[in-house]
Protein backbone atom coordinates (compact mmCIF):
# COMPACT_ATOMS: atom_id res chain seq x y z
CA UNK A 1 0.00 0.00 0.00
CA UNK A 2 1.84 3.58 -1.05
CA UNK A 3 0.80 5.45 1.79
CA UNK A 4 2.46 3.10 4.22
CA UNK A 5 4.92 6.05 4.89
CA UNK A 6 2.29 8.16 6.45
CA UNK A 7 2.32 6.10 9.39
CA UNK A 8 4.63 5.10 12.41
CA UNK A 9 4.99 3.59 16.16
CA UNK A 10 2.55 5.61 18.55
CA UNK A 11 3.21 4.22 21.92
CA UNK A 12 6.16 4.71 24.37
CA UNK A 13 8.19 2.27 25.87
CA UNK A 14 9.22 2.92 29.15
CA UNK A 15 13.28 3.29 30.00
CA UNK A 16 15.05 -0.16 31.06
CA UNK A 17 14.60 -3.55 31.32
CA UNK A 18 11.06 -4.24 32.99
CA UNK A 19 10.70 -7.61 31.99
CA UNK A 20 10.09 -9.62 35.31
CA UNK A 21 6.36 -10.51 34.29
CA UNK A 22 7.60 -12.93 31.18
CA UNK A 23 9.09 -15.34 33.65
CA UNK A 24 5.78 -16.15 34.03
CA UNK A 25 4.10 -18.85 31.79
CA UNK A 26 0.65 -19.14 33.18
CA UNK A 27 -1.84 -17.60 34.57
CA UNK A 28 -2.91 -18.94 38.31
CA UNK A 29 -5.90 -16.91 39.34
CA UNK A 30 -8.69 -14.92 38.01
CA UNK A 31 -8.86 -11.12 38.10
CA UNK A 32 -11.16 -9.14 39.44
CA UNK A 33 -13.56 -8.78 36.58
CA UNK A 34 -15.53 -5.38 35.70
CA UNK A 35 -18.33 -5.54 32.65
CA UNK A 36 -18.26 -2.28 31.19
CA UNK A 37 -21.38 -3.52 28.74
CA UNK A 38 -23.70 -1.31 29.92
CA UNK A 39 -21.49 1.89 29.70
CA UNK A 40 -18.32 1.58 27.13
CA UNK A 41 -20.98 -1.07 25.16
CA UNK A 42 -23.91 0.73 25.34
CA UNK A 43 -22.70 3.89 24.10
CA UNK A 44 -21.25 2.08 20.70
CA UNK A 45 -24.70 0.44 19.91
CA UNK A 46 -26.28 2.46 16.74
CA UNK A 47 -29.19 2.11 19.15
CA UNK A 48 -28.54 2.21 22.85
CA UNK A 49 -30.26 0.48 24.98
CA UNK A 50 -33.22 1.77 26.91
CA UNK A 51 -34.07 1.62 30.56
CA UNK A 52 -35.70 -1.75 30.30
CA UNK A 53 -33.16 -3.35 28.01
CA UNK A 54 -30.43 -2.03 30.48
CA UNK A 55 -31.86 -3.80 33.55
CA UNK A 56 -32.37 -6.85 31.86
CA UNK A 57 -28.82 -6.69 30.90
CA UNK A 58 -28.00 -5.79 34.59
CA UNK A 59 -29.42 -8.82 35.47
CA UNK A 60 -27.53 -11.00 33.02
CA UNK A 61 -24.50 -9.85 34.27
CA UNK A 62 -25.18 -10.49 37.90
CA UNK A 63 -25.94 -14.22 36.99
CA UNK A 64 -23.36 -14.28 35.33
CA UNK A 65 -21.41 -13.32 38.53
CA UNK A 66 -20.15 -10.04 38.04
CA UNK A 67 -19.24 -8.30 41.29
CA UNK A 68 -18.23 -5.03 39.60
CA UNK A 69 -20.20 -3.56 36.93
CA UNK A 70 -20.29 0.02 35.20
CA UNK A 71 -23.70 1.01 35.08
CA UNK A 72 -23.58 4.29 32.99
CA UNK A 73 -22.40 7.80 32.28
CA UNK A 74 -24.88 9.18 34.59
CA UNK A 75 -24.33 12.75 33.02
CA UNK A 76 -24.33 11.83 29.52
CA UNK A 77 -28.48 11.66 29.24
CA UNK A 78 -31.69 11.62 30.96
CA UNK A 79 -31.90 7.15 29.98
CA UNK A 80 -28.22 7.15 31.41
CA UNK A 81 -29.39 8.80 35.29
CA UNK A 82 -32.83 7.33 34.83
CA UNK A 83 -31.07 3.56 35.02
CA UNK A 84 -28.82 4.06 37.40
CA UNK A 85 -31.43 5.60 39.77
CA UNK A 86 -34.19 2.90 38.66
CA UNK A 87 -31.44 0.49 40.05
CA UNK A 88 -30.82 2.02 43.27
CA UNK A 89 -34.54 2.92 43.84
CA UNK A 90 -35.91 -0.23 43.38
CA UNK A 91 -33.35 -2.03 45.15
CA UNK A 92 -32.30 -3.96 42.21
CA UNK A 93 -28.25 -4.37 42.99
CA UNK A 94 -27.31 -7.10 45.26
CA UNK A 95 -25.41 -6.36 48.52
CA UNK A 96 -22.47 -7.88 47.14
CA UNK A 97 -22.27 -6.09 43.89
CA UNK A 98 -20.66 -2.68 43.62
CA UNK A 99 -21.75 -0.57 40.96
CA UNK A 100 -19.40 1.85 38.61
CA UNK A 101 -20.00 5.44 37.34
CA UNK A 102 -17.90 7.13 34.67
CA UNK A 103 -17.39 10.74 34.88
CA UNK A 104 -14.98 13.30 33.45
CA UNK A 105 -13.02 15.54 35.47
CA UNK A 106 -15.10 18.49 35.09
CA UNK A 107 -17.04 19.87 37.97
CA UNK A 108 -20.10 20.23 37.11
CA UNK A 109 -20.39 15.99 35.79
CA UNK A 110 -19.08 15.14 38.69
CA UNK A 111 -21.90 16.64 40.84
CA UNK A 112 -24.55 15.02 38.50
CA UNK A 113 -22.67 11.89 39.22
CA UNK A 114 -23.12 12.08 42.48
CA UNK A 115 -26.78 12.80 42.49
CA UNK A 116 -27.27 9.83 40.35
CA UNK A 117 -25.70 7.36 43.14
CA UNK A 118 -27.27 8.85 46.08
CA UNK A 119 -28.60 5.48 48.12
CA UNK A 120 -26.39 2.90 46.47
CA UNK A 121 -24.33 0.95 48.95
CA UNK A 122 -21.28 0.43 47.07
CA UNK A 123 -19.91 2.96 44.27
CA UNK A 124 -17.05 3.43 42.60
CA UNK A 125 -17.17 6.36 40.81
CA UNK A 126 -15.13 6.54 38.17
CA UNK A 127 -13.44 9.46 36.71
CA UNK A 128 -10.96 10.31 33.55
CA UNK A 129 -9.16 12.75 31.52
CA UNK A 130 -7.07 12.36 28.51
CA UNK A 131 -3.22 13.03 29.25
CA UNK A 132 -1.52 11.49 26.00
CA UNK A 133 0.82 14.08 23.89
CA UNK A 134 -1.52 14.23 20.53
CA UNK A 135 -4.60 15.10 23.15
CA UNK A 136 -2.54 17.73 25.16
CA UNK A 137 -1.37 19.47 21.98
CA UNK A 138 -4.56 19.15 19.61
CA UNK A 139 -7.26 19.19 22.19
CA UNK A 140 -6.67 21.05 25.39
CA UNK A 141 -3.64 23.29 23.47
CA UNK A 142 -1.74 22.31 26.96
CA UNK A 143 1.60 20.83 28.34
CA UNK A 144 1.73 18.62 31.25
CA UNK A 145 1.19 20.82 34.09
CA UNK A 146 -2.41 21.61 32.50
CA UNK A 147 -3.61 18.26 31.76
CA UNK A 148 -2.17 16.67 35.18
CA UNK A 149 -3.98 19.88 36.60
CA UNK A 150 -7.51 18.42 35.12
CA UNK A 151 -7.00 15.23 37.05
CA UNK A 152 -5.62 16.71 40.28
CA UNK A 153 -8.83 19.04 40.38
CA UNK A 154 -11.01 15.98 39.39
CA UNK A 155 -10.09 13.98 42.46
CA UNK A 156 -10.46 16.53 44.27
CA UNK A 157 -14.11 17.29 43.82
CA UNK A 158 -14.51 13.54 44.32
CA UNK A 159 -13.24 13.69 47.93
CA UNK A 160 -15.01 16.41 49.03
CA UNK A 161 -18.15 15.27 47.35
CA UNK A 162 -17.81 12.23 48.87
CA UNK A 163 -16.54 12.95 52.42
CA UNK A 164 -19.55 11.72 54.61
CA UNK A 165 -21.77 9.98 52.52
CA UNK A 166 -23.50 7.02 53.89
CA UNK A 167 -22.85 5.34 50.53
CA UNK A 168 -19.51 3.05 50.45
CA UNK A 169 -17.77 4.93 48.00
CA UNK A 170 -14.50 4.04 46.19
CA UNK A 171 -12.49 5.97 43.61
CA UNK A 172 -11.08 5.12 40.06
CA UNK A 173 -8.93 7.15 38.32
CA UNK A 174 -8.28 6.29 33.98
CA UNK A 175 -5.24 8.11 32.19
CA UNK A 176 -7.26 8.08 29.23
CA UNK A 177 -5.17 7.78 25.92
CA UNK A 178 -2.32 5.71 28.52
CA UNK A 179 -0.33 3.42 25.59
CA UNK A 180 0.05 6.36 23.73
CA UNK A 181 1.58 8.94 26.56
CA UNK A 182 5.25 8.77 28.38
CA UNK A 183 5.16 6.26 30.91
CA UNK A 184 6.81 8.68 33.36
CA UNK A 185 4.20 11.18 33.29
CA UNK A 186 1.90 8.44 33.28
CA UNK A 187 2.82 7.21 37.08
CA UNK A 188 3.64 10.91 37.54
CA UNK A 189 -0.50 11.98 36.82
CA UNK A 190 -1.79 9.18 38.77
CA UNK A 191 0.60 9.56 41.91
CA UNK A 192 -0.83 12.99 41.94
CA UNK A 193 -4.29 11.57 41.90
CA UNK A 194 -3.64 9.37 44.71
CA UNK A 195 -2.03 11.37 46.94
CA UNK A 196 -5.48 13.58 46.92
CA UNK A 197 -7.09 10.34 47.97
CA UNK A 198 -4.79 8.95 49.95
CA UNK A 199 -5.92 5.47 49.67
CA UNK A 200 -5.76 2.24 52.26
CA UNK A 201 -5.49 -1.47 52.31
CA UNK A 202 -8.90 -1.33 53.80
CA UNK A 203 -10.36 1.03 50.81
CA UNK A 204 -8.49 0.68 47.91
CA UNK A 205 -8.05 2.79 44.87
CA UNK A 206 -7.98 1.76 41.06
CA UNK A 207 -6.03 3.10 38.86
CA UNK A 208 -6.90 1.70 35.60
CA UNK A 209 -5.23 1.68 32.31
CA UNK A 210 -6.97 2.05 29.33
CA UNK A 211 -5.23 1.24 25.94
CA UNK A 212 -7.77 4.03 24.26
CA UNK A 213 -6.72 2.96 21.08
CA UNK A 214 -4.62 -0.36 20.85
CA UNK A 215 -1.19 1.38 19.54
CA UNK A 216 1.32 -2.11 20.14
CA UNK A 217 2.19 -5.27 20.20
CA UNK A 218 0.90 -6.94 23.47
CA UNK A 219 4.41 -6.97 24.90
CA UNK A 220 4.95 -4.06 24.64
CA UNK A 221 1.51 -2.99 26.94
CA UNK A 222 2.78 -5.73 29.42
CA UNK A 223 5.71 -3.31 29.92
CA UNK A 224 3.62 -0.29 30.38
CA UNK A 225 1.38 -1.77 33.02
CA UNK A 226 4.43 -3.55 34.64
CA UNK A 227 6.57 0.01 34.90
CA UNK A 228 3.37 1.42 36.63
CA UNK A 229 3.28 -1.68 38.83
CA UNK A 230 6.48 -0.50 39.87
CA UNK A 231 6.25 2.83 40.17
CA UNK A 232 3.02 4.01 42.10
CA UNK A 233 2.70 5.02 45.30
CA UNK A 234 0.79 3.11 47.72
CA UNK A 235 1.13 -0.21 46.05
CA UNK A 236 -0.47 -1.62 49.02
CA UNK A 237 -3.62 0.78 48.46
CA UNK A 238 -4.07 -0.02 44.73
CA UNK A 239 -5.71 -1.97 42.62
CA UNK A 240 -4.16 -2.14 39.54
CA UNK A 241 -6.72 -2.41 36.54
CA UNK A 242 -6.26 -2.90 32.43
CA UNK A 243 -8.88 -1.60 29.94
CA UNK A 244 -7.52 -2.70 26.33
CA UNK A 245 -9.32 -1.89 23.58
CA UNK A 246 -8.58 -4.39 20.08
CA UNK A 247 -8.00 -1.85 17.69
CA UNK A 248 -5.39 -3.84 16.19
CA UNK A 249 -7.34 -7.24 17.26
CA UNK A 250 -4.67 -7.96 20.09
CA UNK A 251 -7.12 -7.40 22.71
CA UNK A 252 -7.28 -10.36 24.31
CA UNK A 253 -3.38 -11.31 24.69
CA UNK A 254 -2.90 -7.61 25.72
CA UNK A 255 -4.96 -8.11 28.50
CA UNK A 256 -3.35 -11.59 29.50
CA UNK A 257 0.10 -10.15 28.95
CA UNK A 258 -1.21 -6.92 31.36
CA UNK A 259 -2.23 -9.49 34.13
CA UNK A 260 1.06 -11.26 34.06
CA UNK A 261 2.42 -8.09 33.98
CA UNK A 262 1.10 -7.27 37.77
CA UNK A 263 -2.69 -6.13 36.48
CA UNK A 264 -5.00 -7.71 39.23
CA UNK A 265 -8.38 -6.00 37.32
CA UNK A 266 -9.99 -6.14 33.86
CA UNK A 267 -12.66 -3.96 32.13
CA UNK A 268 -14.05 -5.17 29.36
CA UNK A 269 -17.56 -5.98 27.78
CA UNK A 270 -19.60 -9.39 27.00
CA UNK A 271 -18.21 -10.67 23.37
CA UNK A 272 -15.92 -7.65 22.72
CA UNK A 273 -18.84 -5.15 22.35
CA UNK A 274 -17.39 -1.65 22.00
CA UNK A 275 -16.43 1.51 19.81
CA UNK A 276 -14.29 0.77 16.62
CA UNK A 277 -13.52 -2.78 16.88
CA UNK A 278 -14.18 -3.19 20.63
CA UNK A 279 -13.30 -3.97 23.95
CA UNK A 280 -11.42 -6.94 25.53
CA UNK A 281 -14.07 -10.12 25.13
CA UNK A 282 -14.32 -11.07 28.97
CA UNK A 283 -15.91 -14.07 27.55
CA UNK A 284 -12.36 -15.33 25.90
CA UNK A 285 -10.41 -13.99 28.47
CA UNK A 286 -12.68 -16.07 31.09
CA UNK A 287 -12.93 -19.16 29.15
CA UNK A 288 -8.90 -18.82 28.21
CA UNK A 289 -8.58 -19.46 31.85
CA UNK A 290 -10.83 -21.96 32.20
CA UNK A 291 -9.60 -24.23 29.64
CA UNK A 292 -6.21 -24.09 31.43
CA UNK A 293 -7.75 -25.56 35.14
CA UNK A 294 -8.33 -22.25 36.46
CA UNK A 295 -11.84 -20.90 38.48
CA UNK A 296 -12.87 -18.06 36.07
CA UNK A 297 -15.06 -16.94 38.83
CA UNK A 298 -18.09 -16.41 36.25
CA UNK A 299 -21.08 -18.65 34.60
CA UNK A 300 -20.79 -19.27 31.36
CA UNK A 301 -22.28 -22.77 31.52
CA UNK A 302 -25.48 -22.08 29.14
CA UNK A 303 -23.33 -20.21 27.06
CA UNK A 304 -26.03 -20.43 23.93
CA UNK A 305 -28.35 -18.85 25.90
CA UNK A 306 -25.95 -15.85 26.76
CA UNK A 307 -25.23 -15.31 23.35
CA UNK A 308 -28.87 -15.57 22.33
CA UNK A 309 -29.73 -12.86 25.65
CA UNK A 310 -26.88 -10.47 24.28
CA UNK A 311 -28.19 -10.35 20.64
CA UNK A 312 -31.60 -9.78 21.94
CA UNK A 313 -30.56 -6.59 24.05
CA UNK A 314 -28.48 -5.00 21.96
CA UNK A 315 -28.98 -6.16 18.55
CA UNK A 316 -25.67 -6.86 18.39
CA UNK A 317 -24.59 -10.23 16.23
CA UNK A 318 -21.76 -12.59 17.51
CA UNK A 319 -19.74 -13.57 14.32
CA UNK A 320 -19.58 -17.12 13.52
CA UNK A 321 -16.05 -17.40 14.80
CA UNK A 322 -16.40 -15.72 17.86
CA UNK A 323 -13.78 -17.77 20.02
CA UNK A 324 -16.25 -19.92 22.49
CA UNK A 325 -19.45 -18.53 21.04
CA UNK A 326 -19.71 -18.53 17.88
CA UNK A 327 -21.95 -21.06 15.73
CA UNK A 328 -18.67 -22.51 13.89
CA UNK A 329 -16.23 -22.41 16.98
CA UNK A 330 -16.11 -26.20 17.20
CA UNK A 331 -17.75 -26.78 14.03
CA UNK A 332 -15.73 -29.74 12.52
CA UNK A 333 -15.96 -30.38 9.01
CA UNK A 334 -12.59 -31.38 7.30
CA UNK A 335 -13.00 -35.72 7.50
CA UNK A 336 -9.41 -36.02 9.43
CA UNK A 337 -10.93 -33.77 11.97
CA UNK A 338 -13.62 -35.37 12.52
CA UNK A 339 -12.08 -38.60 13.12
CA UNK A 340 -9.72 -37.65 15.04
CA UNK A 341 -12.42 -35.97 17.23
CA UNK A 342 -14.81 -38.99 17.59
CA UNK A 343 -11.88 -40.93 17.94
CA UNK A 344 -10.92 -38.98 20.93
CA UNK A 345 -14.45 -38.89 22.38
CA UNK A 346 -14.57 -42.59 22.65
CA UNK A 347 -11.40 -42.97 24.17
CA UNK A 348 -12.86 -40.52 27.13
CA UNK A 349 -15.69 -42.91 27.52
CA UNK A 350 -13.14 -45.18 29.09
CA UNK A 351 -10.53 -42.95 30.83
CA UNK A 352 -10.87 -40.37 33.37
CA UNK A 353 -8.15 -37.14 33.84
CA UNK A 354 -7.26 -34.04 31.57
CA UNK A 355 -9.28 -33.05 28.90
CA UNK A 356 -7.14 -33.24 25.52
CA UNK A 357 -9.30 -34.66 23.10
CA UNK A 358 -8.13 -32.98 19.50
CA UNK A 359 -9.25 -30.02 18.33
CA UNK A 360 -11.31 -28.98 20.69
CA UNK A 361 -10.16 -27.06 23.64
CA UNK A 362 -12.56 -26.86 26.02
CA UNK A 363 -15.34 -30.03 26.66
CA UNK A 364 -18.65 -27.90 24.81
CA UNK A 365 -21.07 -29.70 26.79
CA UNK A 366 -18.98 -27.43 29.74
CA UNK A 367 -20.48 -24.14 27.77
CA UNK A 368 -23.85 -25.80 26.82
CA UNK A 369 -23.25 -26.88 22.88
CA UNK A 370 -23.57 -30.25 21.65
CA UNK A 371 -21.62 -32.37 20.07
CA UNK A 372 -23.98 -33.23 17.26
CA UNK A 373 -25.17 -30.20 16.65
CA UNK A 374 -21.65 -27.47 16.81
CA UNK A 375 -19.07 -29.90 16.53
CA UNK A 376 -19.07 -32.84 13.95
CA UNK A 377 -20.91 -30.96 11.10
CA UNK A 378 -21.20 -32.94 7.57
CA UNK A 379 -20.38 -31.11 4.40
CA UNK A 380 -18.71 -32.66 1.12
CA UNK A 381 -15.18 -32.05 3.04
CA UNK A 382 -16.26 -34.79 5.75
CA UNK A 383 -15.03 -38.06 6.11
CA UNK A 384 -16.38 -41.39 7.33
CA UNK A 385 -15.22 -40.19 11.15
CA UNK A 386 -17.84 -37.39 11.04
CA UNK A 387 -20.35 -39.30 9.41
CA UNK A 388 -20.71 -42.88 11.67
CA UNK A 389 -20.11 -40.40 14.67
CA UNK A 390 -23.43 -38.51 13.90
CA UNK A 391 -24.81 -41.76 13.21
CA UNK A 392 -23.49 -43.78 16.52
CA UNK A 393 -24.50 -40.84 18.63
CA UNK A 394 -27.66 -39.35 17.38
CA UNK A 395 -29.16 -42.12 15.93
CA UNK A 396 -27.48 -44.88 17.43
CA UNK A 397 -26.32 -46.72 14.18
CA UNK A 398 -23.12 -48.41 15.10
CA UNK A 399 -22.22 -48.61 11.06
CA UNK A 400 -19.60 -51.16 10.32
CA UNK A 401 -15.87 -49.55 8.50
CA UNK A 402 -16.58 -50.42 5.15
CA UNK A 403 -20.36 -49.27 5.51
CA UNK A 404 -19.31 -45.70 6.74
CA UNK A 405 -16.65 -45.42 4.16
CA UNK A 406 -19.71 -46.38 1.38
CA UNK A 407 -22.29 -43.94 3.10
CA UNK A 408 -19.45 -40.91 3.20
CA UNK A 409 -19.53 -41.36 -1.02
CA UNK A 410 -23.27 -41.14 -0.82
CA UNK A 411 -23.34 -37.57 1.76
CA UNK A 412 -20.07 -36.16 -0.06
CA UNK A 413 -21.99 -36.41 -3.23
CA UNK A 414 -25.20 -35.03 -2.19
CA UNK A 415 -23.46 -32.22 -0.33
CA UNK A 416 -21.05 -31.66 -2.98
CA UNK A 417 -24.17 -31.35 -6.03
CA UNK A 418 -26.06 -29.26 -3.25
CA UNK A 419 -23.27 -26.94 -2.51
CA UNK A 420 -24.33 -27.28 1.74
CA UNK A 421 -24.23 -29.06 4.79
CA UNK A 422 -26.57 -32.01 5.45
CA UNK A 423 -28.20 -31.63 8.94
CA UNK A 424 -27.71 -35.25 11.16
CA UNK A 425 -32.05 -35.36 10.49
CA UNK A 426 -31.34 -35.05 6.72
CA UNK A 427 -28.64 -37.49 7.02
CA UNK A 428 -30.69 -39.86 9.12
CA UNK A 429 -32.97 -39.76 6.74
CA UNK A 430 -30.90 -40.19 3.28
CA UNK A 431 -29.09 -43.36 5.22
CA UNK A 432 -32.43 -45.05 5.35
CA UNK A 433 -33.39 -44.11 1.78
CA UNK A 434 -29.85 -46.01 0.75
CA UNK A 435 -29.70 -48.79 2.60
CA UNK A 436 -33.28 -49.51 4.14
CA UNK A 437 -35.47 -47.95 2.07
CA UNK A 438 -34.98 -49.45 -1.44
CA UNK A 439 -37.60 -51.57 -2.83
CA UNK A 440 -37.20 -50.48 -6.34
CA UNK A 441 -37.38 -53.86 -7.91
CA UNK A 442 -38.70 -55.98 -5.65
CA UNK A 443 -39.88 -56.41 -1.50
CA UNK A 444 -40.56 -59.41 0.79
CA UNK A 445 -43.90 -59.42 2.57
CA UNK A 446 -44.80 -59.72 6.20
CA UNK A 447 -45.28 -63.31 5.58
CA UNK A 448 -42.14 -63.46 3.79
CA UNK A 449 -40.29 -66.62 5.25
CA UNK A 450 -41.47 -69.77 6.73
CA UNK A 451 -39.83 -73.22 7.76
CA UNK A 452 -41.84 -75.90 5.88
CA UNK A 453 -41.08 -79.98 6.07
CA UNK A 454 -38.98 -80.43 2.89
CA UNK A 455 -37.78 -76.86 2.17
CA UNK A 456 -36.14 -74.46 4.44
CA UNK A 457 -37.75 -70.94 3.42
CA UNK A 458 -40.60 -69.88 1.45
CA UNK A 459 -41.27 -65.99 0.40
CA UNK A 460 -43.66 -64.37 -0.95
CA UNK A 461 -42.22 -62.34 -3.51
CA UNK A 462 -43.89 -59.05 -5.01
CA UNK A 463 -41.87 -57.23 -8.57
CA UNK A 464 -42.36 -54.08 -7.80
CA UNK A 465 -41.88 -52.99 -11.20
CA UNK A 466 -44.32 -55.14 -12.80
CA UNK A 467 -46.62 -56.01 -9.52
CA UNK A 468 -46.71 -59.77 -9.76
CA UNK A 469 -46.60 -61.45 -6.78
CA UNK A 470 -44.71 -64.91 -6.79
CA UNK A 471 -44.33 -67.28 -4.04
CA UNK A 472 -40.63 -69.17 -3.97
CA UNK A 473 -39.33 -71.89 -1.61
CA UNK A 474 -35.83 -72.60 -1.42
CA UNK A 475 -33.15 -74.03 0.83
CA UNK A 476 -30.02 -73.56 2.58
CA UNK A 477 -27.80 -73.24 5.12
CA UNK A 478 -30.26 -72.06 7.99
CA UNK A 479 -32.96 -69.07 7.21
CA UNK A 480 -30.78 -66.35 5.57
CA UNK A 481 -28.88 -68.62 3.57
CA UNK A 482 -32.14 -70.56 1.67
CA UNK A 483 -33.36 -66.96 1.33
CA UNK A 484 -30.43 -65.91 -0.61
CA UNK A 485 -29.91 -68.69 -2.80
CA UNK A 486 -34.21 -67.80 -3.57
CA UNK A 487 -33.04 -64.25 -4.99
CA UNK A 488 -29.84 -66.01 -6.63
CA UNK A 489 -32.57 -67.88 -9.21
CA UNK A 490 -34.87 -64.96 -8.57
CA UNK A 491 -32.47 -62.47 -9.92
CA UNK A 492 -30.01 -64.55 -11.84
CA UNK A 493 -27.43 -62.90 -9.85
CA UNK A 494 -24.38 -65.21 -8.54
CA UNK A 495 -24.06 -62.94 -5.12
CA UNK A 496 -22.21 -63.58 -1.90
CA UNK A 497 -22.97 -62.25 1.52
CA UNK A 498 -19.04 -60.76 2.57
CA UNK A 499 -20.41 -58.22 5.17
CA UNK A 500 -22.68 -58.47 7.98
CA UNK A 501 -22.88 -57.47 11.47
CA UNK A 502 -25.83 -56.40 13.75
CA UNK A 503 -26.51 -54.92 17.24
CA UNK A 504 -29.87 -54.14 19.46
CA UNK A 505 -31.23 -50.28 18.79
CA UNK A 506 -33.19 -50.48 21.82
CA UNK A 507 -32.90 -52.29 25.11
CA UNK A 508 -35.72 -54.86 27.00
CA UNK A 509 -37.44 -57.50 25.46
CA UNK A 510 -39.05 -56.25 22.80
CA UNK A 511 -35.58 -54.54 21.43
CA UNK A 512 -34.98 -54.06 17.81
CA UNK A 513 -32.14 -55.45 15.71
CA UNK A 514 -30.61 -53.81 12.83
CA UNK A 515 -28.46 -56.05 10.49
CA UNK A 516 -25.74 -54.20 8.37
CA UNK A 517 -25.66 -56.69 5.22
CA UNK A 518 -23.34 -56.51 2.33
CA UNK A 519 -23.22 -58.41 -1.31
CA UNK A 520 -21.06 -59.07 -4.07
CA UNK A 521 -21.21 -60.02 -7.22
CA UNK A 522 -18.65 -59.45 -10.09
CA UNK A 523 -16.33 -57.49 -7.69
CA UNK A 524 -18.78 -54.75 -6.82
CA UNK A 525 -20.31 -54.78 -3.42
CA UNK A 526 -23.59 -53.07 -2.19
CA UNK A 527 -25.05 -52.60 1.45
CA UNK A 528 -28.36 -53.02 2.84
CA UNK A 529 -29.52 -52.86 6.46
CA UNK A 530 -32.51 -54.08 7.84
CA UNK A 531 -34.43 -53.39 10.93
CA UNK A 532 -36.95 -55.72 12.92
CA UNK A 533 -37.54 -56.98 16.35
CA UNK A 534 -36.16 -60.48 15.43
CA UNK A 535 -32.67 -60.59 14.06
CA UNK A 536 -33.47 -63.45 11.33
CA UNK A 537 -35.95 -60.99 9.95
CA UNK A 538 -33.68 -57.78 10.17
CA UNK A 539 -30.91 -60.18 8.57
CA UNK A 540 -33.39 -60.35 5.36
CA UNK A 541 -34.84 -57.42 5.28
CA UNK A 542 -30.95 -56.15 4.98
CA UNK A 543 -30.28 -58.75 2.25
CA UNK A 544 -33.07 -57.17 -0.08
CA UNK A 545 -32.10 -53.83 0.30
CA UNK A 546 -28.57 -54.78 -0.79
CA UNK A 547 -29.78 -56.68 -3.64
CA UNK A 548 -32.11 -53.65 -4.49
CA UNK A 549 -29.14 -51.50 -4.50
CA UNK A 550 -26.80 -53.64 -6.59
CA UNK A 551 -29.46 -53.69 -9.11
CA UNK A 552 -29.97 -50.26 -9.12
CA UNK A 553 -26.16 -49.87 -9.64
CA UNK A 554 -26.41 -52.35 -12.18
CA UNK A 555 -28.88 -50.36 -14.34
CA UNK A 556 -27.17 -47.01 -13.90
Amino acid sequence: MKNYRKYAAQYFLPEGETLDWVQRDALTEAPVWCSVDLRDGNQALVEPMDVTAKTEFFRLLVELGFREIEIGFPAASGTEFDFVRKLIEEGLIPDDVTVQVLTQAREHIIGRTFEAVRGAKNVIVHVYNSISPAQREQVFHGGREEVKAIAVDGAKRIAELAAGRKENIRFEYSPESFTATEPEFAAEVCNAVLEVWRPTAEKKAVINLPATVETSMPHVFARQVEYMRKHLAFPDAVVLSVHPHNDRGCGVAASEAGLLAGARRVEGTLFGNGERTGNVDLVTLALNLYSQGVDPGLNFENLPYIAARYTFLTGMPIPPRQPYAGELVFAAFSGSHQDAIAKGLRWRRTHDGVWNVPYLPVDPHDIGREYERDVIRINSQSGKGGVGYILENAYSLKLPARLKEAFSRVVKKVSDEGHRELPPAEMYELFLDTYLRNEKYFSLSEVDYRMREGMDAEVLLTDNRTGEIRRLTGHGNGRLDAVANILKAYTGIPFSLNGYEQHALTEGTSAKAITYLSVTADGESCWGAGVHDDSSSASVRALCAALNNLLSRREG
